[in-house]
């Protein structure tokens, strides 16, 4: 008995890497959209006050979750994964982990990337917006996306952890997980 729990242990762990080894081999081939959820920023709703303008407003990224994207940037430079582009949710977490980990590439604001957490009346005309410019895509690097878990669920039915990649896979039916990154 203790042996057959030792080896789903050693299984449940190595899963993980395998997934992240795959989906290294896709994006070093480019022209992929990889779906991040921000860093780690602890609580798990906005404020009263919340203003997207304002950043003190707002659930920010802890200490942790500047070293997971600081990391996660380093990462896609040492397995050289092209990115040619980066769009980001506006929430400060989202913006701080693109900046933080993609410090050399122009980053762009997408309000479709916003969290609808809050705003659930938004969550179709969003991942709608965010669904086309998925498809659209056809550069020859890879388009990065930073949001947030709600918004990654609804595109792909995938439920990430902060600072995750999920890598997407277009299929004519709709959305779907090619493979995923987890960042430690």
């Amino acid at each position: 008995m203790s042996r057959l729990f030792l080896v789903l242990i050693v299984l449940a762990l190595a899963a993980p890497v395998e997934a992240t080894e795959a989906g290294w081999a896709l994006l070093r081939n480019g022209g992929q959209v990889i779906l991040i959820n921000h860093a780690d920023a602890p609580g798990t709703s906005e404020p009263v006050n919340f203003d997207i303008e304002d950043c003190s407003t707002q659930r920010n990224l802890s200490d942790r979750g500047r070293q997971q994207a600081r990391r996660m940037g380093a990462l896609f430079e040492a397995r050289a994964a092209p990115i040619e582009k980066v769009l980001t949710s506006r929430y400060c977490r989202a913006r701080d982990t693109a900046r933080l980990a993609f410090e050399d590439i122009e980053i762009e604001d997408f309000e479709a990337l916003d969290s609808f957490a809050d705003h659930p009346e938004s969550k179709d005309a969003q991942t709608t917006a965010v669904r086309e410019r998925i498809l659209a895509h056809s550069g020859a690097g890879n388009l990065v996306m930073v949001t947030h878990q709600a918004n990654i669920t609804a595109l792909t039915g995938a439920t990430p952890r902060e600072s995750e990649a999920v890598i997407v896979s277009r299929k004519d039916d709709g959305l779907g997980v090619a493979a995923r990154i987890i960042f430690r």
